[in-house]
């Protein structure tokens, strides 16, 4: 638990009265706010009640997130998937952990554009998911979506967003959709340190902190919104202290430790469930440019390899080996088996038909017989 005091400065100098004083001393208020915090190795898989299968499950769901995403690089280079694409390299902790944490199908998930991770970790196939990269019909949004658009109802998936906080608004609709059916459900909207910033999140997060909604806003602190690295575009790069304005809870988590965003998103969603809204700061790192046209030139190689050590993959299978619960030879049996399954997705895509001209306005329109159909 961390703890932050600062001093307001309430009015300006009062102006003197009648009695001729030239002013008084100015006065001040005093506040005090608490945080929680969720370091790395702080917590085992037993402290959340994982056995060993759980453990490998979510190395497994990491794994096949990274495998993903490398074929999908290669598949741009070779022009098969068109358009912008936005890798998740190095944050696969943080849509794996949050998983755990919720209630698949029945709680809703919100994040922007780079949202393949969460759509693997959700459980959504590797072919639904390369099939809508490749723009082809099998894909899980028809084809139509692309690298920013995943979609999934069954998995509650509502975006894959592609401006820059426009889905904080649509999260918090959720969000008050949830509490007055009365459902029990909570919804996670995921944003980028650079979305902070937009007008919208901070409208977003009066409301839900106004009508207490059940929204956990989770920020995937990756150190850099697009070029620009957080310590140079906010004037308190601790991004979780915005959770002060909006009467929220606000944490800060490890987020190259699954472990650690398991413990933090569990402890969140409960909050959501009574109704409670909040923040949690998720500081992780991008591997890779912001897409893949930047080449990354921001950053040196130095920080980039440093870094690297931090990686949750390698990290969690540091924990694997150390702790006796797998051996090398069989992580190597998950890697070749997620290889496998990626490459049998590129496979699927290949074969899969691209959407017929007539299916351009379905699912576009609810109105039968609009203008436009005709």
């Amino acid at each position: 638990m961390t703890t932050t005091t600062r001093a307001a400065n309430v009015a300006a100098e009062v102006q003197g009265q009648s009695n001729g004083q030239q002013g008084r001393e100015v006065e001040r208020l005093s506040m005090t706010a608490s945080f929680s915090r969720y370091p790395g190795d702080w917590y085992s898989h037993t402290d959340l009640g994982f056995s060993t299968e759980d453990v490998l499950a979510m190395y497994r769901s990491m794994l096949l997130q990274r495998r993903f995403e490398e074929r999908s690089a290669q598949m741009y280079s070779k022009q098969k998937i068109a358009g912008f694409l936005h890798l998740y390299i190095g944050q696969e902790a943080i849509s794996t952990g949050s998983v755990q944490a919720l209630r698949v199908g029945h709680d809703t998930v919100i994040t922007a554009y780079r949202d393949h991770g969460i759509a693997l970790a959700l459980g959504m196939s590797a072919d639904e998911c390369m099939a809508e990269l490749f723009g082809r019909i099998d894909g899980c949004s028809k084809g139509k979506g692309g690298s920013m658009h995943f979609f999934c109802r069954e998995k509650r998936l509502f975006g894959g967003h592609g401006i820059v906080g426009a889905h904080i608004p649509v999260a918090t609709g959720i969000g008050f959709a949830h509490k007055y059916k009365g459902d029990g459900g909570v919804c996670i909207c995921y944003l980028g340190d650079g979305a902070v910033w937009q007008g919208a999140f901070h409208e977003s997060l009066n409301l839900a902190g106004l009508y207490k909604l059940p929204v956990v806003y989770v920020i995937e602190n990756n150190q850099y919104a697009m070029g620009t690295s957080v310590d140079r575009a906010a004037a308190d790069a601790d991004l979780y202290k915005q959770s002060i304005s909006y009467a929220m809870p606000g944490s800060l988590v490890d987020g190259m430790d699954v472990f650690s965003v398991t413990r933090a998103m569990r402890d969140h969603v409960a909050l959501a469930r009574e109704n409670q809204p909040s923040v949690v700061e998720i500081r992780t790192y991008r591997y890779r440019g912001h897409s893949m046209s930047d080449p990354g030139k921001y950053r040196s190689r130095e920080e980039l390899e440093a870094r690297k050590n931090q990686d949750p993959i390698l990290r969690l299978k540091a924990y694997l080996l150390n702790g006796g619960l797998s051996t090398n030879e069989e992580l190597d049996s998950v890697d070749r088996s997620v290889k496998r399954e990626v490459n049998e997705s590129v496979e699927f895509s290949d074969s899969s038909p691209l959407p017929p001209l007539e299916a351009i306005y379905d699912h576009v329109f609810t109105e039968e017989g609009f203008p436009f159909l005709r």
